[in-house]
């Protein structure tokens, strides 16, 4: 539950680290189940950036498509979060938190037994919402050239270059669930997904999940080989995506906090 600020009108680092770590150790004690379900809904949802994003670009010149397809985004993200699914990205905070608390082999293991779970439910869903775009007629033809450049640009670059965007990539869906934690207020969140999602798209990051949707439309189509897909970008996006997210967020927030949670728990046992 989320709590009230102490002094002023915004939680402070120490609160917005404790409403985070509670409901992700929550989060890690699931039923394998539950999490698939979930995670496989978000990684149908999440599609929809995709599809937004094509969508937006056929309204505007030439010149903008880059801007409106930034702008559409964020669709799938909020519809992710807002809705409470499990996606594997957001994961790269969460569960760290109660790690780096924790840190034991216990702890440790509930991380991965999460992460791999998480995974797999969303890189199903990524596929199924991908096939379903380019083998039925769920959409209208005229969108598909959109669909492929999108997909195009999103997927291509080469490992190292994938690997490098999808830290900045992991690096703004942590720090996401870090803000989204800091308010309980609808339209405060929503706004914060969008904030955090659109640079994604904007500046070419890469972005493990939503991307797959992208590249298994390209190799269903025929565009790209499928393991060309799977070796060149979504495992180097999805190792950035990690290393973003653990780093730059988990550690980085974590360590602004330690020092105070320390000192709490020696007051306390005094």
């Amino acid at each position: 539950m989320a709590q009230e600020a102490k002094t002023g009108t915004r939680l402070d680092a120490v609160e917005i680290h404790d409403n985070i770590m509670e409901p992700a150790r929550k989060e890690m004690d699931r039923p394998a189940a539950s999490l698939l379900w979930s995670s496989l809904a978000s990684g149908m949802v999440i599609g929809f950036s995709f599809l937004a994003s094509a969508f937006a670009s056929t309204l505007v010149s030439e010149e903008h498509r880059h801007a409106a397809a930034a702008a559409a985004y964020p669709l799938g993200f909020i519809f992710v979060v807002m809705a409470r699914s499990e996606l594997f990205t957001e994961n790269t905070l969460d569960p760290v938190i109660p790690l780096l608390e924790d840190r034991s082999r216990e702890a440790f293991r509930k991380l991965l037994r999460m992460w791999v779970l998480l995974l797999i439910g969303n890189m199903i869903g990524a596929l199924i919402f991908g096939w379903v775009l380019a083998r039925t007629p769920v959409v209208s033809p005229d969108l598909h050239p959109a669909l492929g450049r999108i997909a195009e640009e999103a997927t291509t670059g080469g490992f190292g270059k994938v690997l490098y965007a999808g830290i900045f990539a992991g690096w703004l869906i942590a720090l996401m669930s870090w803000l989204l934690a800091s308010t309980r207020s609808t339209g405060a969140q929503i706004a914060l997904v969008w904030l955090c999602t659109a640079p994604i798209s904007a500046f070419q990051f890469r972005h493990s999940i939503a991307g797959s949707v992208e590249a298994f439309y390209r190799a269903t189509l025929g565009e790209a080989p499928w393991g060309q897909m799977l070796s060149d970008f979504v495992v180097p996006a999805v190792l950035g995506n990690i290393i973003g997210g653990v780093l730059l967020v988990a550690l980085l927030n974590y360590g602004q906090v330690a020092p105070e949670k320390e000192e709490g728990k020696a007051t306390l046992s005094s």
